[in-house]
């Protein structure tokens, strides 16, 4: 299968918490959820994709190429949004674009104006200036803006009230339909990724439990149910569950 991502084996050790065997694949066109509690390893595991901290083991593919033979070639052709990140805070937005076209060839002006007319953002204010929403739809901006061929999104939604993140959802399905790419998704707020998901990992203490097309993964999870549930169970109530049972599987020991 052809694929935008494959991770494979990744593993970090830090004190208190280790990073294990950490592997799933990204086909094209698609968005992938990556769920877990907070602490479970989803900003780890992101950073190591992209080489913010040193793995301890494993590789990462991009685009068909080794990332760590092709670091700069590959993050010319993805777009990074962290949610939460306050960059340059005192700059107009028009002085941040500026600086951050000069580091792609690819850079397409054009095209930035036209995600700042359809975002409804104005160049003239300060990155502080900006609402959570505002900020994740300015980052979008920018990352689609040289062509992104992979949107890689920490907690995006992370803070914002429910108009906000319904609008973002909606943006990114589109983005999916309409452009060539594809996203990978960390969230702790699973139902933003019941409306939009194509694939789900889910990453516990460190490691994938699972990882499959959204159907596949929620009918491996069907064990789980119990004879009050009248329908599938959603991620949080799989979520939940999964977590409760290891807390009860812990206590006992």
């Amino acid at each position: 299968m052809k694929t935008v991502l494959d991770v494979r084996d990744i593993g970090k050790r830090y004190p208190g918490f280790t990073l294990e065997h950490v592997s799933f694949a990204l086909a094209p066109h698609r968005i992938m959820g990556l769920i877990g509690k907070n602490g479970a390893g989803k900003s780890t595991t992101f950073k190591a994709i992209l080489n913010m901290v040193k793995p301890d083991s494993g590789s990462v593919t991009l685009f068909q190429k080794d990332f760590s033979r092709h670091e700069k070639e590959c993050k010319e052709r993805i777009g990074v949004v962290f949610g939460g990140v306050d960059f340059y805070p005192l700059k107009k937005l028009s002085a941040i674009t500026a600086v951050t076209r000069t580091f792609y060839a690819d850079w397409d002006q054009e095209r930035y104006q036209k995600y700042i007319r359809r975002f409804a953002l104005d160049e003239r204010k300060k990155y502080k200036e900006l609402s959570s929403g505002m900020k994740v739809k300015y980052l979008l901006a920018l990352a689609l803006s040289h062509h992104a061929e992979l949107l890689i999104l920490d907690e995006p939604t992370s803070g914002l009230d429910p108009v906000s993140r319904e609008e973002l959802i909606q943006i990114f399905r589109q983005i999916v339909k309409s452009e060539t790419c594809s996203i990978l998704f960390s969230t702790h707020i699973t139902s933003d990724l019941d409306k939009c998901a194509d694939d789900i990992t889910y990453i516990q203490n460190g490691r994938v439990l699972q990882s499959a097309d959204k159907e596949t993964f929620l009918q491996s999870f069907a064990h789980l149910k119990t004879p009050q549930d009248a329908g599938p169970l959603t991620l949080e109530e799989i979520m939940l569950r999964t977590e409760r049972s290891e807390w009860d599987d812990n206590a006992a020991l």
